[in-house]
Formats: C-alpha cells, sequence, structure tokens
C-alpha cells in the first residue's frame, strides 16, 4: 500500500483546490473551448522549462513514452470538459467529469494489482453520495443537457488514464519533469484539435490573457503538478476517491465569488463528502 500519511493527503487536497479554479477560468474564457485548453498548457511551458530543461534529457525512453500518453490523455480530458461546459450545468459538468474513481479502482486493480480494501469501496460510494446531496438542488438531468453530460463523462474516463499513467511510473520521475514532457503531448492534441475544429485564435486583450495565464499558472502547473507529484506517495485508489471533493470546492468557490447560496443540504453533502474521505484515509487491519 503506498504512502497515505496526513502530509501527502494535505497536499493532494490541495491541489484538488487548485484544480478546481479549472472550470472558473474556462468560464471566463472568451476563446473557444479548445483553444483555451491550448494555451492553458502552452502558457505552462515558460514556467516549466526553465527549472526541467537539463533534467529531461536523463529520462528514459520507457518512462518518456508514458509521461508523452499522460499528456494525450490530460489534452482529451482538457477538450471534452472545455467542450461540455457549453452544452450543460457547471454542476453536471463538475459532478460527471470527477468519477474517475469508476475507472480508476478497476484498472488499479486488475491491472496494477493494487489491493483495494473494503472500506476504500464503501467510503468512496459515502462521497458520491454526498456529492449527489452538495448538487441535487444543482444538478439539471434532462434531454437538452444529454450531449454535455456525456462529454463530461467521457472526461473522467481520460482524466483516469491520466492519473493511471502517472502512477505507472511509481514516482521515478520529478512532478516538473512529468509536467513539462506531458505538456508536449498534449500540445500536439490539442494543435491538431484545434485546427481542424475552430481554428487558431490570438488572445490579444487583457480580459483574454488573464484568464488562459490564471488556467497556466494555477489549475495546470500547481494543480496538475501537485497532482503528479502525490501519485508517486500515495494510493491511486485513495487520489482517486479525494478527486471526488472537487464539486464541493468548486460549490464553495462559488459562494465566495459569485455569491452564491449554500443551502443546508448542500452543508450536509459536504459534510458526508469529509466522512467519506476521512474514512476512506483510515488504515485498516
Amino acid at each position: 500500500m503506498k504512502n497515505s500519511g496526513t502530509a501527502y493527503l494535505l497536499l493532494i487536497f490541495l491541489a484538488i483546490c487548485f484544480l478546481s479554479t479549472g472550470g472558473i477560468f474556462v468560464k471566463m474564457s472568451q476563446l473557444p473551448p479548445i483553444n483555451t485548453a491550448f494555451y492553458r498548457v502552452l502558457f505552462s511551458l515558460p514556467f516549466l522549462l526553465p527549472f526541467t530543461m537539463t533534467k529531461i534529457s536523463k529520462v528514459g525512453k520507457k518512462e518518456f513514452g508514458i509521461i508523452t500518453l499522460a499528456g494525450v490523455f490530460l489534452a482529451l480530458d482538457l477538450i471534452f470538459w472545455n467542450i461540455s461546459f457549453s452544452y450543460t450545468t457547471v454542476a453536471n459538468a463538475n459532478l460527471l467529469a470527477n468519477l474517475t474513481p469508476f475507472t480508476v479502482v478497476p484498472i488499479a486493480y486488475f491491472i496494477f494489482k493494487e489491493k483495494i480494501p473494503k472500506h476504500f469501496l464503501i467510503c468512496g460510494v459515502v462521497t458520491l453520495i454526498g456529492i449527489i446531496i452538495l448538487l441535487s438542488g444543482k444538478i439539471e438531468p434532462n434531454i437538452n443537457n444529454f450531449k454535455g453530460d456525456a462529454l463530461a463523462t467521457i472526461t473522467s474516463l481520460f482524466y483516469a488514464g491520466f492519473i493511471l499513467s502517472i502512477y505507472r511510473l511509481k514516482g521515478s520521475v520529478g512532478s516538473g519533469v512529468i509536467m513539462t514532457i506531458s505538456a508536449f503531448g498534449s500540445l500536439i492534441v490539442l494543435a491538431f484539435a484545434v485546427l481542424i475544429t475552430e481554428g487558431f485564435y490570438l488572445p490579444r486583450t487583457q480580459d483574454e490573457l488573464l484568464p488562459l495565464i490564471g488556467l497556466a499558472l494555477i489549475s495546470q502547473i500547481a494543480g496538475q503538478g501537485l497532482m503528479a507529484f502525490c501519485l508517486g506517495k500515495i494510493n491511486v485508489v485513495l487520489s482517486s476517491i479525494i478527486i471526488l471533493t472537487q464539486p464541493a470546492i468548486a460549490a464553495i468557490y462559488s459562494f465566495i465569488l459569485f455569491g452564491e447560496a449554500l443551502s443546508m443540504m448542500e452543508i450536509l453533502g459536504m459534510v458526508i463528502v469529509l466522512i467519506g474521505i476521512y474514512f476512506a484515509k483510515e488504515k485498516r487491519p
């Protein structure tokens, strides 16, 4: 079992806090969704390369391939997630895009031979119930949202691919190097997707640039980078369960930034989420 000490749990929770800003910046972006994803990754490179350029050459071919594949998964995750906001509610997109445990758990068990304690599964279900209660007043399961909901669900599969690819490295490569190499893998896919769908848009004004820089610094470097760091040091199943807290954190951001009221039902949902996470991290004999 991977180290699931309190320090790493706090770090991965901090990573989720950074990642939870992604939906806010995407909604603020004045560029089309795939262009927004492209610049999110592109603008992260000037901040990463000065610290990782000399280390990249030391990465083995196998590890390089795995990291590049992780970048491809992340690009597809960003494409489907960003587009989903145009066809469904933010609440729906946040919930469905974070259903990664339902992909991570079986793959971790059958392919990585990761032991899955029974209480992990129970706590994962409890956490998911808490998220559903939290978003019950905002989720809109109707035919008009079907396309966006489907896109958000597909997003969860690709993000699970990213998580499992990084976990496969077992912490053998630094998180900065992972984010740099994976960025190039992501950019190839994103550039091709932009070329055949939206065409390239050049951000020119401050209002166009700021959300993209926010995505690059907070969501991409701080969020994904810290996530990559933690995945080498904490059980991947526990990590995927903690990721379920992202909609709860996004709801808190909406309360702080946009004054969206939190009902007693939503607060109850958050409490249940915290209970699920707390017992998931507890070791069992």
